[in-house]
């Protein structure tokens, strides 16, 4: 039996790492797509570019609807609406709808604010429901049949589009050789990416994410996935019968929607020059709160449109290739996986690490990723951004509980609670945000990782105690990602610690102080 039970970790341990090596190959794979995208098409976009027709060109112009999706956003809706009423675009074509689903003065200064631009020529409405059933995507799809474009723009509470975002994205829908485009995705920018090593670590995820991730799957030919803001999709492609439009049955409608309109023939598009900034989740508690809703939401994703996937007629790597990007957050299971049975195979008198060569050759697959991307966007300060990386390794690994229980819940059930990200309107680092009502409380997960925390150290010294210093070292990333959940949860929860005075009445209310 004690042989058995050893044998039933090392099969847990070979699938958490090989699993873990894939991971890092596919980063390989997708800096390879990248840089023959970037290397070979350059004539090919410039020719496309010259062939886009101008808005001047285009007529007539085509109708466009911005649709605001919010719920108790009363730091950000003010500069939201604001933002999207000074969109560069003819006001006789233009129509924004605020979807407010919001149970605070988020209404108030949302009505306040569209009547103060509806008095300037503004089409725009505050759209209420009776009540908030389907959450995000269920707002959408109640306020699509009040839609008047023929293209719908969808940003996030905390967005800021730039004035030229139509003007730089709707001519891509009225090239020639656009009519399967279903959705365009640009790049998400950062409001306050340097504001703490928190969002540093976050914009750098974000931006290997869309630079090289998004572009890398889109040259290739290969299913990409709208990211829920800053894009805009086809009305003709929301409607089609073959897509189903929006649907609640997981928490990732943006996912699920952007799937079943390529299964259905419809074509995306990623507009990397095109950046639509927002603000990053200053508090940790936060960013959890995110990458919980985005894992669940894959997985379910992924268990819905698994069939449909399997039986579709994208070619058999097509289909693998969906699977794996669906199943990216898999990575935290296995990542948690393989600490566990670390400790049963050291006091086996196993040795753990003899594989690492592998894994260790497999990662740095995404650390070189981070680096193209900074490097394309930031040139010659390409390590500015870069040097968070070992941060943000641990803060991938501290979250894998986190995680884990989010993608665990997602191959259970479809559905759940949508339970949105707080934002701040945090831009610089004089901006507080510790004293708003929406600041988060303590983590449910906070004890699991204080848990686990003293079990990694309890393996790291298992470990170095057999002679095993390699995987002692390898195993310590995982007590510094689990004390880094720990400290930095409990310091930005604790009452008043933090940089200046809290909100003041004036900012709870949805307005900057003036200083």
């Amino acid at each position: 039996m004690y042989i058995g039970l050893t044998l039933v970790f090392q099969f847990f341990y070979t699938i958490s790492m090989v699993g873990l090596a894939l991971y890092g190959l596919q980063a390989f794979w997708l800096l390879g797509q990248f840089g023959r995208h970037r290397l070979f098409s350059s004539r090919r976009n410039t020719s496309h570019r010259n062939r886009l027709p101008t808005l001047g060109q285009a007529q007539p112009l085509p109708a466009v609807t911005v649709q605001l999706p919010i719920y108790n956003e009363r730091h950000v809706i003010e500069r939201l609406i604001d933002a999207c009423a000074n969109l560069h675009y003819p006001r006789t074509q233009l129509q924004i709808q605020v979807l407010d689903d919001s149970t605070d003065q988020t209404t108030a200064i949302a009505l306040r604010r569209a009547d103060h631009w509806q008095r300037q020529g503004v089409d725009i409405t505050v759209v209420r429901r009776a009540d908030r059933s389907g959450f995000k995507a269920g707002a959408l799809a109640h306020a699509l049949p009040m839609a008047t474009g023929d293209f719908i723009a969808i940003f996030d509470a905390d967005f800021v589009p730039p004035p030229d975002f139509l003007q730089q994205t709707i001519p891509h829908f009225c090239a020639p050789d656009a009519a399967a485009l279903g959705f365009i995705q640009t790049r998400w920018g950062h409001l306050n990416a340097t504001y703490s090593p928190l969002t540093r670590c976050q914009a750098l995820a974000l931006d290997g994410h869309f630079v090289v991730e998004q572009e890398g799957r889109m040259a290739a030919g290969y299913p990409m996935g709208f990211n829920g803001s800053g894009g805009i999709w086809r009305r003709a492609c929301l409607d089609d019968p073959k897509v189903g439009g929006w649907q609640a049955d997981t928490l990732c409608e943006d996912l699920d929607l952007s799937y079943r309109a390529q299964l259905a023939g419809w074509r995306p598009y990623l507009l990397n020059r095109v950046e639509a900034p927002a603000e990053i989740p200053p508090q940790l508690a936060a960013f959890k709160r995110q990458q919980f809703r985005w894992a669940k939401g894959s997985i379910q994703t992924l268990c819905k449109l698994r069939d449909q996937i399997c039986s579709s007629q994208w070619s058999i790597f097509t289909r693998v290739v969906a699977l794996i990007h669906l199943g990216n957050y898999l990575i935290h299971p296995l990542l948690l996986l393989l600490l566990l049975v670390s400790v049963p195979l050291l006091l086996a008198g196993r040795d753990p690490g003899a594989h690492l060569a592998l894994l260790s050759f497999a990662s740095l697959g995404p650390p070189l990723l981070y680096a193209v991307a900074q490097i394309v966007l930031q040139r010659g300060a390409w390590w500015k951004g870069w040097r968070y990386l070992p941060l943000l390794t641990l803060l991938g690994t501290g979250i894998c509980l986190n995680n884990t229980i989010a993608v665990w819940q997602g191959l259970r059930n479809q559905g759940g609670v949508f339970l949105r990200t707080p934002k701040f309107r945090v831009e610089s680092a004089t901006d507080l945000w510790q004293g708003s009502g929406y600041r988060l409380p303590l983590g449910g997960t906070f004890i699991g990782e204080t848990v686990l925390c003293g079990y990694a150290l309890y393996a790291v010294i298992t470990a170095v105690m057999a002679g095993k210093w390699t995987l002692g070292a390898f195993l310590a990333i995982y007590v510094g990602g689990f004390a880094l959940m720990i400290g930095v949860e409990l310091w930005q929860a604790w009452p008043r610690r933090s940089k200046g005075r809290p909100r003041s009445a004036q900012q709870e209310a949805g307005h900057p102080v003036v200083s």
